[in-house]
């Protein structure tokens, strides 16, 4: 049995609610947070999130603006786009009763700082343990359970693997690895390549 029981994702948006129904698949107790309570209210009532169209969420998975109720959770996953990362986690950090794995699940690097995800979450939780989630995946596909690979790295294996194994279905397959900075350049990398393609491809430039 995985040691992390309970997981929060911190942003209600299409991927992070991806990510809490992979997390409920995966048998764990779930709460999404939203930062507007107008947002995380109509979830709840209707579960449905208009930025995910069509995917039912899960009756199990609780939908709240209190900070406080997510991060008791076992393990937290920062769902925000990679710009917004410090500042969901400064957020969150007062109210983190212990040391526990923050999963940046955004792909970039900070503007200004030009620091790496898990960088920023080191500085703006100390106590946290950082771990970075990344992979060619898009929400819709996640939530609609079609088969999707990704990398989680910590700096530990032993609570890279412990990661994984509260994460993983037989949709959702994350492999661990520690290397940090190697999931995270690829994952900021793989996102420069994926533009400049779409631009050959609107020039009609050809595969070469």
């Amino acid at each position: 049995m995985a040691p992390f029981q309970s997981v929060a994702v911190i942003g209600a948006g299409a991927w992070g609610t991806a990510l809490a129904t992979v997390a409920a698949r995966a048998g764990r107790t779930v709460t999404l947070w939203a930062r507007n309570a107008e947002h995380a209210a109509r979830i709840a009532s209707t579960r449905d999130n208009p930025r995910l169209p069509g995917v039912q969420i899960a009756p199990e998975i609780v939908v709240t603006n209190d900070l406080a109720l997510a991060a008791r959770a076992d393990m937290l996953l920062i769902a925000t786009p990679a710009q917004h990362v410090r500042g969901a986690v400064n957020m969150l950090a007062s109210h983190l009763p212990g040391p526990a794995p923050i999963i940046a699940c955004a792909k970039g690097i900070e503007h200004g700082t030009h620091k790496f995800m898990t960088d920023v979450i080191a500085e703006a939780a100390p106590h946290a343990k950082p771990a970075i989630l990344s992979g060619p995946s898009f929400a819709d596909d996640v939530a609609r359970s079609l088969p999707t690979a990704v990398t989680l790295a910590a700096g530990d294996e032993t609570l890279a693997s412990a990661l994984v194994q509260a994460l993983g279905s037989p949709t959702f397959r994350p492999y661990h690895s520690t290397d940090i900075r190697g999931v995270e350049i690829g994952g900021a990398a793989k996102n420069v390549l994926a533009i400049a393609v779409g631009i050959a491809v609107g020039r009609k430039l050809g595969a070469s």
